[in-house]
């Protein structure tokens, strides 16, 4: 059963509703900085990662998933005894869902007068992280990075006593490895582009 999901999201769209239905479901919303912030106005509860973690957000935001209480969460077999063992003793809970789409890299660089550093910082670290462990991790932790995916998974969540079929959760992880490997691509070809151009 599905208690816990974490959700930060650079593209907002549907994402208020889809939080909504998954709080009414009894699930914990698990949260950062602008889509924390997006839900709470909304009415939607939320806890911020940093409580989760009890640790603060740093270096203007560019830590704050990259933590043992968000990883173990997510890497953690639910059937591995030593696995929920390892958790239990640090204290780590599982999370069950990750809701994340990614710095948008492209459309920055599309920008006139883009500068090389706020190209750099558009580079995300802890959202292909996060969706990497739970991609991995595809039989225990259900993994969303297109909201066009949010009625397919509140439609199974309702129809299937609150869970999600493996061949879902497979078909999500493989969209999420496509995804990650498009945008890790889209910064390689753009640092090809910025070496030629300083040759």
């Amino acid at each position: 059963m599905m208690k816990r999901a974490l959700i930060s999201v650079s593209d907002k769209k549907g994402v208020v509703d889809f939080a909504r239905a998954l709080s009414e479901r009894g699930v914990e919303i698990l949260s950062t900085g602008g889509t924390a912030k997006v839900l709470r106005e909304a009415g939607v509860p939320v806890k911020e990662v940093s409580d989760h973690t009890g640790f603060p957000e740093m270096m203007d935001g560019r830590v704050k998933t990259l933590h043992p209480k968000i990883h173990g969460g997510l890497l953690a077999r639910r059937s591995n005894p030593k696995d929920m063992e390892d958790i239990g003793k640090q204290g780590i809970e599982p999370i069950d869902m990750v809701v994340v789409n990614l710095y948008p890299f492209e459309a920055t660089i599309a920008k006139p007068g883009v500068t090389f550093e706020d190209a750099i910082e558009n580079i995300d670290i802890g959202g292909p992280a996060m969706l990497r462990a739970a991609s991995k991790n595809f039989q225990d932790v259900v993994v969303v990075v297109d909201p066009d995916d949010y009625g397919k998974v509140l439609e199974e969540l309702r129809t299937s006593n609150g869970e999600v079929s493996r061949k879902t959760r497979l078909v999500l992880a493989r969209k999420v490895f496509a995804h990650t490997g498009r945008y890790d691509t889209l910064i390689a070809d753009y640092l090809k582009r910025v070496i030629a151009e300083d040759a």
